[in-house]
């Protein structure tokens, strides 16, 4: 499928490259970008010549989450508009999703992270929740699968601090399965989905859908909570008329812990 200017997309050996490409905003989440994923993960997972996607930002950044220019103007830009389900960014893929992040990844970004199946990082990776130091709530997943990843009372430290993690201690966690040396994450993210790629996908998808199912167990019931919760968080203007004042506050925070 073609580009769409803040998505990239490129196909071979059954294999997509989903790349984010907002790079002079480090791939903050606006509408169009938000929409492009969406529509993207749709059409490839609908694609019978795509088995694995993987998902990476334009350099420097792997996504800073969502744009806090547009939501301080008021536009809620996590909440669902019925393309996806409550607690998710995109409608789930019956394919894998590897995550190639290439550098940071904060609250809303991480949050599309947390979304793929696994994670490969770039020495250069770092993760962050910034959600309490913007004063908004996560909609996308991050209270259920944050804690899946790494344990509750770390993922709470994290939530609760906003304090980053580096590649090196993301990986001691549990978050990332990989840290690679910067040139080598794309190659070695796409080696491993041309290793899916290359098993039977009816047994792949399969047993994608029994994992999901066992890990659901208790997580449906969380996505709604939280959904329902950053729904009512995030729409109370008195709430986001104080995120643009705290935006440059968090980004210098973020930039000083890199």
């Amino acid at each position: 499928m073609g580009d769409t200017g803040v998505i990239l997309t490129e196909v071979s050996d059954g294999v997509a490259v989903v790349t984010l490409n907002r790079p002079e905003r480090r791939n903050a989440l606006n509408g169009e970008l938000i929409r492009g994923i969406r529509d993207t993960m749709v059409a490839l997972d609908g694609d019978d010549g795509v088995s694995v996607i993987v998902l990476t930002g334009s350099d420097p950044a792997f996504c800073a989450g969502v744009d806090l220019k547009e939501l301080g103007a008021g536009r809620n830009l996590v909440a669902s508009d019925g393309a996806a389900a409550p607690g998710r960014p995109w409608a789930r893929t019956t394919k894998p999703v590897v995550g190639a992040v290439n550098g940071p990844a904060v609250t809303g970004g991480f949050e599309i992270a947390l979304q793929c199946d696994f994670l490969v990082a770039s020495e250069r990776a770092t993760f962050g929740d910034t959600h309490a130091r913007v004063g908004l709530l996560p909609g996308w997943g991050l209270s259920v699968l944050l804690p899946q990843a790494i344990g509750v009372r770390r993922a709470k430290e994290m939530s609760l601090t906003g304090n980053f993690v580096s590649a090196g201690e993301a990986l001691r966690l549990g978050l990332v399965n990989h840290v690679v040396p910067h040139d080598e994450l794309l190659p070695t993210a796409r080696k491993l989905a041309v290793d899916i790629a290359g098993n039977d996908q009816r047994a792949v998808r399969a047993l994608l859908e029994e994992y999901d199912e066992v890990v659901s167990t208790t997580l449906a019931d969380g996505l709604a909570i939280e959904a329902a919760k950053a729904a009512a968080w995030n729409s109370d203007r008195s709430t986001t008329a104080d995120v643009e004042r705290r935006r440059q506050a968090v980004i210098d925070r973020g930039r000083s812990q890199l």
